[in-house]
């Protein structure tokens, strides 16, 4: 049967399973289970029936498992799926889960066709077989299934449209009003580095500096600091430009968290428990993560610090278990603690969180000059951080590894969302409970608008999360109860997954163009190229990557200009030419080679002949430095003929691009911890916190683009990627700043990977070094199969040994 496109939201109810027990001895159940037990050797097993929802090659929905209803299992589950898939069908599959695998029992089928009107269908659908044949016993599943069409969304390239959007639908979180926000580009911005970027209201963007905000917040917190991060480095200080200085800025985060916490300030940290670092497998873990070190260091002070791992919900297989543990992380970076009013206009306290993707880790300290060589006797000469290259050390000299990063501050209403975020994780892992009652301190003020409603700097605010109940404590345990509350029920867990809802609503209303940093872009795999792979067996099956190629396909269908604009890193960090690595880039071409194909397709029936880079095209960030005099002298040399060499006397380096962001139309933005793969989007892998955000006074409406805060900041990091400002970077959306940006990004790939250097690096900016061919295959640039200095190949290469799991 042909494929039909689904691109909307399908809601869809599982009701129950009638008569699977065909009389004494003959069902299917008696013979499963006989043949369990003598294969196992143990007594009456019991039947876990669970059934899924399948789109294509993609699972979209599971209900939990019902126990000893082997004749009419019940589950009255809804699910609410986000849906830009190919299919022919809707496939219910009905297992039975045993302690060595599932066992299937049968599948139903409705056929998409007959959803594509919008009308409700509700029916008994008959299960059939692997030849699909009705099973024995004839049983039938009771479902209930309803399509919208995303054309039929109010919002659907509207953008936000009015003060009164109410925020992302069905999420624990609802959209909070009345808050600021300060957006960070790098832990520090030098004194007058951003030029005069004009907003609305004759004001001018003005920079933050998040690890001077972080250490103030730290200094002057009266009741508590709770921390938690994927890494926490005690040896490191947040104050390192000599041209602004502070008071006790010379300390490290360890002896400054010692010191409030001596004082009498709670301080709790949750540190995530890298398991690989145990035992055998080396003290700095796979990760280096210094977890071991951190919570030795704080062992038997004022510091309450708890190193988790990432358990899994109870209920799942002993391998489950062993893979949630050792193989995701808890990856949120957050920072909560109070603060006094502004000016000390009142003895009160205010709750401040700061969100986003820097740990306060080593190698994270940097400014947008991203220098290689030239802070090595200075910033960082006790943070040299250069894990790409095998005993890489300060002392054998540069380049670096340069840090790219954004992270946030939220004050308000969504300041004490971040702090119920550490409530929950605490009382799931904490150990003791120490949490302060914050309602009982009469100086804190709870929850509450911090700026007037006609200010123009307010800003709406949402928290969103990818986080299951073995790591949140106060889940609900039904699934009713959790589609209330905004949550998913897996199998065998309950999942926040509202990461990934928030990027798929802020795409769908995106009206003119998008532009994302994150550190990995990788998804949607149900729609790659499956002749050389089982695109089953794969898993990376969030859907953003699609919903990006679908919106510019919709765009091209309605001959309206729309351009994407995605910066990732050369490679994700680690030895280049290691099969991780290698794997993570092969997945990241089968994403890119996906959505070039849909833009292609779409550019051939409109008849039109265009670059498909002028509607979505990908960067990397690189810098080269020439020697100058009085630089840091390394008493060592690398390795003779390494990649480390190499890169030495090529004085170049990409910029480590660890941002987790994406601005649509200037308007909204996303700012987190959660990367664009499957271990960030899923909810029951790794652990992620993200804001996403917009000012109400500061909206994009025909004839004025929006030039609040988001769009300062835009241009802001635009700045700092291309050392320039142009007119056409206020309009990203048109040919003339695609083709600009692109011009640029080609011209600066080519110094970077030139054999000469006359001077530095004019801009930061890099074409990603790929070429698209006419039906859109992601190619090689003529003669560029490796990243320079590398054997590493830039395409990637499948791994035939690692599990998908682990690098999807």
């Amino acid at each position: 049967m042909a494929q039909i496109l689904l691109h909307g939201t399908l809601h869809a109810t599982i009701y129950e399973v009638d008569h699977l027990h065909s009389g004494e001895g003959g069902n299917i159940f008696s013979k499963l289970r006989e043949n369990f037990e003598e294969a196992v050797g143990f007594g009456k097993g019991t039947s876990k029936i669970y059934a899924t929802v399948d789109l294509g090659k993609a699972r979209v929905g599971r209900t939990r498992m019902i126990e000893n209803e082997p004749q009419n299992p019940r589950w009255f589950e809804s699910f609410h799926i986000y849906c830009a898939h190919l299919a022919s069908d809707v496939v219910f599959t009905v297992k039975d889960d045993n302690p060595i695998d599932a066992t299937l029992i049968g599948r139903a089928y409705v056929p998409v066709s007959e959803l594509m009107e919008g009308e409700e269908v509700d029916r008994w659908a008959e299960i059939l077989d692997e030849d699909k044949n009705p099973i024995q016993e004839g049983s039938k599943i009771h479902v209930k299934l309803q399509f919208f069409d995303v054309t039929r969304d109010r919002n659907w390239a509207r953008g936000i449209k009015s003060s009164r959007y109410p925020g992302v639908p069905y999420t624990f979180y609802s959209q909070r009003t009345g808050c600021r926000v300060s957006l960070y580009q790098d832990a520090h911005v030098p004194d007058k580095f951003i030029p005069r970027i004009p907003l609305s209201g004759g004001q001018f963007y003005e920079p933050h500096r998040c690890w001077e905000d972080i250490f103030d917040a730290i200094t002057n917190a009266k009741h508590f600091i709770y921390i938690t991060g994927w890494s926490v480095y005690t040896e490191i200080s947040l104050i390192r430009d000599t041209r602004r200085q502070k008071p006790g800025g010379d300390i490290t985060i360890g002896e400054l968290l010692k010191k409030r916490a001596s004082e009498g300030i709670r301080v709790l940290m949750l540190v995530w428990d890298d398991r690989t670092s145990v035992g055998l497998l080396k003290r700095d873990g796979l990760m280096a993560t210094h977890d071991e070190e951190t919570e030795q260091y704080f062992k038997d002070t004022d510091v309450h610090c708890v190193l988790c791992p990432r358990n899994p919900d109870d209920g799942g297989s002993f391998v489950q278990d062993l893979q949630i543990s050792t193989m995701f992380t808890h990856h949120q970076k957050i920072v909560v603690t109070e603060s006094s009013f502004p000016n000390g206009e009142s003895d009160r306290r205010r709750v401040v969180s700061f969100v986003g993707g820097i740990d306060l880790c080593d190698g994270r300290y940097d400014t947008q000059f991203h220098s290689l060589f030239r802070t090595l006797d200075t910033a960082h000469h006790d943070d040299f951080h250069q894990p790409n290259y095998t005993g890489a050390s300060i002392s054998k000299g540069g380049p670096r590894e340069p840090w790219h990063d954004i992270h946030s501050r939220l004050e308000g209403p969504i300041a004490w969302d971040v702090l119920f975020n550490f409530e929950q994780r605490w009382r799931k892992q904490g150990g003791k409970d120490l949490l302060l009652n914050l309602r009982e301190l009469d100086d804190i003020i709870p929850p509450s608008p911090v700026v007037f409603p006609d200010d123009q700097q307010s800003w709406n605010v949402q928290l969103f999360r990818s986080i299951d109940g073995g790591a949140a404590f106060g889940f609900p345990e039904s699934p009713e109860e959790a589609a209330g509350a905004g949550l998913v029920s897996g199998k065998d867990n309950i999942v926040d997954r509202s990461i990934q809802d928030a990027y798929i609503h802020a795409i769908r209303r995106a009206k003119n163009f998008i532009y994302i940093e994150n550190q990995y872009f990788l998804g949607s795999s149900f729609a790659w190229d499956s002749s050389d792979i089982k695109v089953g067996d794969i898993g990376a099956l969030h859907v953003i990557p699609k919903e990006l190629s679908l919106k510019i396909v919709s765009k091209i269908e309605a001959r309206e200009r729309f351009t994407v604009y995605i910066v990732v890193p050369m490679w994700p960090e680690g030895i280049p030419e290691s099969a991780s690595v290698q794997a993570i880039l092969d997945w990241q071409r089968r994403t890119m080679e996906m959505m070039y194909k849909d833009i292609i397709q779409a550019l051939q029936a409109q008849g039109i002949e265009e670059d498909p880079r002028n509607y979505l095209t990908f960067f990397c960030l690189g810098n080269r430095e020439i020697k100058k005099n009085g630089e840091y002298m390394p008493s060592e040399k690398p390795e003779p003929d390494s990649g480390y060499e190499k890169a030495q006397e090529a004085r170049r380096f990409m910029i480590y691009v660890h941002a987790k962001m994406m601005i649509v139309d200037d308007e909204y933005i996303i700012v987190g911890s959660a990367n664009i793969n499957q271990r960030s989007m899923d909810g029951a892998r790794d652990s992620e916190i993200a804001m996403g955000g917009y000012q109400p006074h500061q909206l994009s409406l025909p004839g004025h683009p929006a030039r609040g805060q988001v769009h300062g900041f835009r241009m802001a990091l635009w700045y700092e990627h291309l050392g320039m400002l142009d007119n056409s970077f206020l309009h990203p959306e048109s040919e003339d700043c695609v083709r600009t940006l692109n011009d640029l990004a080609d011209k600066y790939w080519e110094l970077y990977a030139s054999e000469e250097l006359e001077r530095d690096l004019p801009g930061h900016l890099l074409r990603y070094p790929i070429a698209i061919a006419s039906e859109g295959e992601v190619t090689e640039l003529p003669g560029i199969e490796f990243f320079p200095d590398t054997k590493a190949r830039i395409l990637g290469t499948k791994s035939d040994f690692l599990p998908p799991i682990l690098t999807t």
